[in-house]
């Protein structure tokens, strides 16, 4: 039979072997963000861009004027989940405000239905703001309206893929791959994906983190709703593939090796 020194030599020529097989040299450059990338100046992006409410949307909708007893009237509903015509309780710890409902619509007191989908949150207070005064219905009111479900879905090769949220509506890309543990190893960081919806349509983007020109892209900022997706890379994909290919055929060259050895090796 084999000694105990040998079998040790063997297990440890075997997880060698395995390895040399199974292991890849990394690319620094590809796996590095903005390789080469020297100091100075870099162009920031355009101011961070609103959002545009959509149908599930939550707004907080905030009225106030020099009537407080007036503007307590359009604040109610921030307390109820409310739904394009009709209204619910909130559970639990829901967000509370106004939900856009599956028309597109808001019920707003003493406007009744008011369509935001499509519009962005100035456009949206704009529209209250002048209503309410066509309407004398209040002197000069200031509108102040948020998100309360401002979220982004993180896909893919990252340590932690999840849903983000952020209270604050201004969120990253590189804020968002931070949240949810960064990119693995496998990553492919010169093809991220931002699948973003607007109206009835799907945008899609694809982002090269290795380049500057990330700072100066309109998807460097990510909008509520936005899904981002890191696809792996060719190292990952096709190191699956030889695994399970050559797999079987390292093990049973490993067994005939032991079989070999314990036969032809005299134990001590």
């Amino acid at each position: 039979m084999l000694s105990i020194p040998y079998k040790r030599t063997l297990l440890v020529c075997a997880a060698m072997l395995y390895v040399l097989l199974f292991s890849s040299c990394t690319n620094t450059k590809k796996a590095t963000y903005f390789y080469g990338m020297k100091d100075g100046a870099v162009a920031t992006p355009t101011p961070v861009p609103e959002s545009i409410i959509q149908k599930n949307d939550i707004l907080s909708i905030t009225v106030s004027s020099l009537n407080p007893e007036a503007s307590a009237l359009f604040n109610a509903s921030n307390g109820i989940a409310t739904a394009g015509g009709s209204n619910g309780g909130s559970t639990g710890a829901a967000a509370v405000g106004y939900l856009v409902g599956p028309e597109g619509n808001i019920q707003f007191p003493l406007l009744g239905l008011v369509k935001a989908e499509g519009l962005t949150k100035n456009q949206l207070k704009d529209y209250i703001t002048k209503t309410l005064g066509d309407r004398k219905l209040l002197v000069d009111p200031i509108i102040t309206i948020r998100f309360q479900n401002f979220r982004v879905t993180v896909l893919g090769e990252v340590n932690h893929p999840s849903v983000v949220s952020v209270p604050n509506e201004k969120l990253s890309l590189l804020e968002a791959l931070g949240l949810a543990g960064d990119l693995t190893i496998y990553g492919e960081r010169k093809n991220v994906m931002i699948i973003r919806e607007q109206g009835d349509q799907k945008l899609i983007k694809r982002i090269n983190l290795n380049s500057a020109e990330l700072f100066s892209s309109p998807y460097y900022y990510l909008q509520s709703n936005d899904i981002v997706y890191v696809e792996p890379n060719k190292v990952k994909v096709s190191s699956a593939g030889r695994t399970m290919q050559w797999l079987p055929i390292v093990i049973s060259g490993l067994s005939l090796a032991v079989i070999v050895a314990d036969r032809l090796i005299p134990s001590n």
